[in-house]
């Protein structure tokens, strides 16, 4: 991707605890770890965690070799540093991921975690494999995520790869101010529910030149479970710039989010081949207010639906009936999406609101897209300029039940 875009407030103040921090350094195969791609170093490593953290220390995995790991636990003021070459890797002992409630939800511990922390970096060119080829075949069974940042604020990960978790792969959930820069998110296509980046209920975040290609979505930010009591909190301030998003379902706000989200900047993305690019998902029992969405210079290539807003998740029913509005009602509003070039598609956009909330202020702003069947809209209030839909087969822009629409 090519572009520059300087981040102000945002990233200046995820940048500064991080400098000057690396007064010591605990290479962990002097705690005894030996890198051998067989022997366990879970305890080595975490010697050596424990030796940095609090001290601005590096803890350094290098050696070009495969470290082998049950979970660790990161702590704070410490730098994380997994160097070209080297591959950290999950046992693939099922056993050493205990089960755990993870996220109000039974799960099992993640490889790499980090609890109520500050001030971490996670870096160095290397790689951190999930090894979940094992349990993706068992996708209804609780399974481990790759690295998760619980109640968290500060968080850097640059020059690293992260892939083949068993699930969701990076995990901010209820955090502050965390920054993924060059970076890789990878899984198979055909791996159940690997998404790249999760933040969940996670505020001021930046995903800056970042490869997510994965077997669910690319991105998915959520906040609050499907059927929540409630009060839960919202994601909000989220900046997604220059990245590339291969295999996987897109770029997704949802389903999960009960705390609302608010306030999302996406802009100078490519989609190749994923199932959807531009994709906002909710339904009655997991909604709040959702919406200041600018997604902007978007260019897809083969991506089966470009743009999906839906209130209705996972399917749209083919009658729709108006229900009263609850706690969990989805609003979904004032969301622009301009300048998008999408060739190849399958769907070029199904965009339905609910009749007791329609979509508020949609605007679509020199949209082109060429796919073989067009766009659908229902229960929507919208305003286009130069929305252009080549269809193969149908209508080109069908306006169903419930719309309000100016289309220049």
């Amino acid at each position: 991707m090519i572009g520059t875009l300087r981040f102000c407030s945002l990233a200046v103040t995820t940048l500064l605890p991080f400098s000057g921090l690396a007064a010591k350094t605990c290479n962990v195969r002097a705690y005894g770890a030996r890198g051998d791609g067989a022997t366990k170093d879970t305890v080595a490593i975490q010697k050596a965690i424990d030796a940095c953290a609090g001290k601005g220390g590096t803890v350094v995995i290098g050696g070009s070799s495969k470290f082998i790991t049950a979970p660790l636990t990161l702590k704070s003021k410490m730098i994380f540093r997994v160097e070209a070459g080297t591959t950290l890797e999950a046992s693939t002992d099922h056993n050493d991921f205990p089960e755990k409630e993870e996220f109000k939800d039974h799960g099992r511990q993640a490889m790499l975690t980090a609890k109520a922390a500050e001030d971490i970096t996670i870096t160095g060119g290397g790689v951190i494999d999930g090894r979940g080829e094992s349990w993706w075949p068992q996708p209804n069974l609780p399974r481990p995520r790759l690295i998760v940042f619980d109640h968290c604020k500060h968080i850097r990960m640059e020059n690293i790869t992260a892939q083949n978790s068993a699930m969701w792969q990076i995990v901010p959930y209820y955090s502050d101010d965390l920054v993924f820069r060059n970076m890789k998110v990878l899984a198979p296509q055909t791996s159940h529910n690997t998404d790249g980046i999760d933040p969940f209920a996670s505020t001021k975040i930046v995903i800056d030149h970042v490869y997510i290609d994965t077997g669910d979505d690319n991105v998915a930010i959520k906040s609050g479970q499907p059927g929540s009591p409630g009060p839960d909190l919202p994601s909000r301030d989220i900046t997604i710039t220059d990245c590339e998003f291969l295999h996987g379902h897109g770029l997704s706000i949802g389903s999960e989010i009960a705390g609302g989200v608010q306030n999302v900047r996406a802009e100078r993305i490519h989609f190749k081949g994923t199932d959807q690019g531009i994709r906002v998902k909710s339904n009655r029992d997991r909604g709040n207010d959702i919406g200041n969405f600018v997604f902007r210079d978007i260019t897809m290539e083969n991506v089966k639906t470009a743009i999906l807003l839906s209130e209705f998740y996972p399917k749209i029913p083919d009658t729709i009936t108006e229900e009263p509005v609850t706690r969990l009602t989805p609003h979904f509003h004032d969301i622009t999406i301009e300048n998008v070039q999408a060739v190849g598609s399958r769907d070029a956009a199904v965009i339905v609101g609910l009749p007791e909330s329609p979509i508020r202020n949609l605007k679509l702003t020199n949209v082109h897209i060429s796919a073989i069947h067009g766009a659908t809209i229902q229960y929507t209030d919208l305003v286009a300029t130069d929305f252009v839909v080549k269809a193969e087969q149908g209508e080109a822009i069908r306006i169903g039940a419930g719309v309000h629409s100016n289309l220049k």
